[in-house]
This record gives C-alpha cells, structure tokens and sequence, in this order.
C-alpha cells in the first residue's frame, strides 16, 4: 500500500534541508564572513529535481519489478484445477519491500538504493501471486495489467489538464483515507491469524464488491499526490536524490493498485 508520510512529510523535510556541497565546512567552525556584498544564488543544474532523471529512475524501478515477477511467475506451482503453492520466497519479498518502505520512509536519501532492493522483492511477490490467481481464472493478469496502465494514463491526463486538482484540502483527505485503510487493513492481518478476517474483503458478495472499489478508487487518487509531488519537485529545484524518492513511492502506489485491480476483477468474475 502507499505510504503517504513517504511521499509528503520526509519529501518536504528533504527538500527544505540546507544542501552544502562536498567539503563543505561545518557552520559550527566557521568564522565571522566576510561580507561582500549580496550574493545571487546558484544551483547546479545536475544537482537539481528533474522529470526526466524522475521518468528514468521510474523506468528503472519498473523493469526490475516485471523481471522479477517473471522469476516469481515461473517459480511457482500451479495445476489446471487453480491449486497453487506460494513459494517461500514470495513471502520473504513482501517482507523485504515493507522494511524497504518503512526505512526509505525515514531515510530518504536510502531510495536510490533501497529502491531496485523494493522493486526485485515485490515483484516476486507479485509474480508468484499473479501465477496463483491466473492458475484459476486463466486471462485475469493480463486484465489487471491492462486496468491498471489505462487507470494510469486516466489519472495522469485528469491531473495534467487539471480536470481533478491537488489542493491541501484533497490531499488531506486522500492520505487520511489511505491511513484509514491501512490500519484497517493490518488489523484484519491480526484478525485472521486468528480465524476472523472480514468475509467482505476476499468474497465476491455486493459489498465485497463495493470494498474493492472503493480500495482501488483510492489507489487510483493516489497516483494524483504522486504526480503532485513530482511536479512540486522539479518546479522547486528539490535535491537530485529526490528523483528515487519519488519514483519509490510512484512505485509503490502502482503495486497497490494492481492488486486492488486484481482482487476486484477475481471478484467481478466469481459473481
């Protein structure tokens, strides 16, 4: 799922840091300056936000994550009856991605590396789940693949031609929900641990529908607070680094709606 303190509190924080060049001295030693009159300000091009370096850190990320959900695809078990086996490492990779999000969420400096780490661990989470629920609806991958690039490119024309606006009052209430749905959606992990996950959230019933919808909606919301933060970016001249930082959690938002896609369309044909 989207972490939305990934992509508004630490992107801030990082971008209104002081940015002192290599060797740099501590302003702690530092004598009394002379005064030479005003200084205009200077920033190097190459160390500057841009879309292009944001595009090609997100290209980057992409191609790691479908080369890895091939190797999650072809290394998981499955028979023409729609029984599968989740291989070990699938489970490993979820694990893996969620550290990599939650110390990129405090660490964003991490997201050129951590990043490619995210993108080879979910992806063969995802291959692996994408194997198990194609074994029993043949086609439903290639829908959901399909779903999610065309909600994409919606939402990326709906944000540009400013059709949909990303005010502080919009995105406030898009990450609370997300919160909401977070928690809601950690607190059914314990459940079930337990015997009692929420019938509606698997089964193909009108409200387990109505669920995945609304879940997939606000996936589909946040890729709009990612294009925000990208733009914000590359208008305020934010620090290089933030290219990854923002393709990280442009990655992680397109992860959640492919899943969302394909619970909903396992849905739609179960009923």
């Amino acid at each position: 799922m989207a972490n939305p303190i990934l992509n508004e509190k630490k992107a801030t924080e990082v971008a209104a840091a002081p940015q002192a060049g290599w060797g740099a001295p501590d302003p702690a030693t530092r004598a009394t300056p002379i005064d030479d009159g005003p200084v205009s300000p200077w920033k190097s091009a190459h160390a500057t936000m841009t879309l292009g370096g944001t595009v090609t850190a997100t290209g980057v990320l992409l191609v790691l994550l479908l080369g890895a959900s091939t190797f999650g695809w072809l290394n998981t078990d499955t028979n023409e009856t729609g029984s599968w086996n989740l291989p070990a490492m699938a489970i490993v990779g979820v694990l893996v991605g969620f550290v990599c999000a939650i110390v990129v969420a405090f660490k964003p400096g991490l997201a050129k590396i951590l990043g490619p780490i995210y993108a080879i661990a979910e992806g063969v989470f995802l291959g692996a789940i994408s194997a198990a629920y194609n074994s029993y609806q043949s086609g439903i991958v290639v829908q959901a693949v399909g779903a999610t690039l065309g909600v994409f490119v919606v939402m990326l024309v709906l944000y540009s031609t400013r059709i949909i606006k990303v005010t502080n009052k919009f995105r406030r209430a898009i990450i609370f929900a997300t919160i909401g749905l977070g928690v809601f959606y950690l607190v059914s992990m314990v459940f079930s641990l337990f015997g009692h996950t929420p019938s509606f959230i698997s089964d193909a019933s009108g409200l387990g529908i109505a669920f995945s919808i609304f879940a997939a909606g606000l996936a589909s919301m946040n890729l709009l607070l990612d294009f925000d933060l990208i733009e914000r970016g590359t208008k305020e001249g934010w620090p290089k680094q933030m290219e990854w930082f923002c393709a990280f959690g442009l990655l992680i938002t397109l992860v959640w709606l492919y899943l969302e896609l394909l619970r909903l369309l396992s849905k739609l044909q179960r009923n």
